[in-house]
């Protein structure tokens, strides 16, 4: 029997999407011979943990459904175990990368890539606490019924089970890699209200996150895909593309790996969207087989991000992401070029060129994003109001970000060379502490 983990990150609020997920879980023991670990790794307050453990006790009982409710605590043992196994030289600062204090998108799906490896998971499907499943005439659309039907097979294979074979033959030997589909509703990015004070503040702020010498046309065109998912495309049936898929048309929110995430982790950094993209590029870029299917996923904005403390929050989290780009786009033209020759005799993905290409991109000149400032700076001033305030906290951070965009991208390339290492030891690792007879 096949052993998956279906995840769930949170640091919020979400007995509902608990309960629905759970509902996934069940869908997906019924429809294939799965055993499902579902994990939930809760970074909330006391109270709120409470609430979800509630959530987590009204789940259906089935016994090839494992669930795991873990708070942060019980993570950070499991951490340090697995990092002391490593033999790491760095095991604090390799700690505070898997677990920081900050928010991190990335460093929380890699905990869940390592528990689940412990758990002895063959692949990890990740959903998110702010958004929701489609349905249609009243029952879910559940995203894993694609997932689970070409995960982790030969693309010969899968593409006999698919709507649409758009992937060459000379890869049809590979295993699908990748699973993914998008989302409709709310923008991805919480800026729908600047394209509606001005749109052309709008497409200025978001061709930021192109390398800053493209054409208009190409940034244009950027501006029109950016942040919208499948806009609002309701599901009607079931369509799939076998294919290299392209990373604009998934969304972490809806995802599924085989493979790739044992050989790379996703970046680290904090208090940064899209943090958690890279594999969706590299699986790409190395072209390894993916399936895109169109049960996207419903995204929705929590009331947090109109408080003004979570506006601030989420707009420097905006702008850590276009920060990041200029390491990024290097590094996702530099996999590009390198293609297949980053995967070794097996198909898997070789880590430590990964790793040069991201210690190679750390050097580059930070001429890009001083511009980069420069533009964001009159932009949020345009704007006015709220935007003009946030505007004098970015003048007063301007050098520490671009600092902290160049730690961020030295941490990746540092977990990546320690990934191997990590990945072994969690597969020798319990989840339950040995000693403390803890449930995970």
């Amino acid at each position: 029997m096949r052993r998956i983990c279906l995840t769930l990150p949170t640091n919020r609020p979400c007995a509902a999407t608990i309960a629905a997920i759970g509902e996934e879980a069940a869908y997906a023991v019924r429809q294939f011979d799965v055993e499902v670990h579902l994990l939930i790794l809760d970074s909330c307050a006391a109270a709120v943990f409470a609430e979800h453990a509630e959530a987590v006790r009204r789940l259906p009982d089935d016994p090839r459904i494992v669930v795991h409710h873990l708070d942060e605590e019980r993570q950070r043992d499991f951490l340090q175990r697995v990092i002391v196994r490593s033999g790491a030289v760095k095991p604090e600062l390799l700690l505070d990368l898997m677990l920081p204090a900050a928010l991190s998108y990335g460093a929380c799906t890699n905990r869940a890539f390592l528990i689940g490896i412990a758990l002895g998971c063959e692949s990890v499907h990740r959903r998110d606490s702010d958004s929701r499943y489609q349905t249609v005439n009243g029952e879910p659309v559940f995203p894993v019924r694609h997932e689970l039907a070409s995960l982790g097979r030969r693309a010969a294979d899968v593409a006999h089970d698919v709507t649409e074979n758009a992937l060459e033959q000379r890869y049809a030997h590979r295993r699908v890699a990748m699973v993914g589909a998008s989302f409709v509703g709310e923008l991805s990015v919480d800026i729908g209200e600047i394209l509606r004070l001005d749109p052309d503040v709008y497409h200025d702020l978001v061709s930021l996150w192109a390398p800053l010498d493209r054409s208009a046309e190409e940034k244009r065109q950027l501006v029109e895909e950016s942040f919208r998912g499948a806009g609002s495309e309701a599901f009607d049936r079931d369509r799939s593309t076998l294919a290299l898929v392209d990373p604009m048309r998934v969304d972490m929110c809806n995802i599924s790996f085989h493979g790739v995430h044992e050989r790379v982790p996703l970046p680290p950094a904090t208090d940064t969207i899209g943090s958690d993209y890279f594999l969706i590029h590299l699986v790409h870029d190395t072209a390894l087989p993916g399936v895109l299917h169109n049960r996207n996923i419903v995204n929705y904005y929590t009331g947090e991000r109109r408080t003004d403390s979570g506006f601030t929050a989420y707009q420097l989290r905006y702008v850590k992401f276009l920060l990041s780009m200029l390491y990024f786009n290097f590094l996702y033209d530099a996999m590009a070029r390198a293609g297949a020759s980053l995967l070794d005799d097996h198909g898997r993905v070789r880590a430590p060129a990964v790793a040069r290409l991201a210690r190679e991109s750390s050097r580059l000149d930070r001429g890009e994003n001083v511009r980069r400032l420069d533009v964001l700076d009159g932009a949020y001033r345009k704007l006015g109001g709220r935007y003009a305030v946030f505007a004098d906290l970015l003048a007063r951070r301007r050098e520490r970000l671009l600092d902290e965009a160049r730690g961020d991208i030295e941490d990746f390339a540092l977990l990546v060379e320690a990934w191997q290492p990590l990945v072994g030891a969690a597969r020798l690792t319990p989840v339950r502490h040995p000693a403390s007879g803890r449930s995970a």
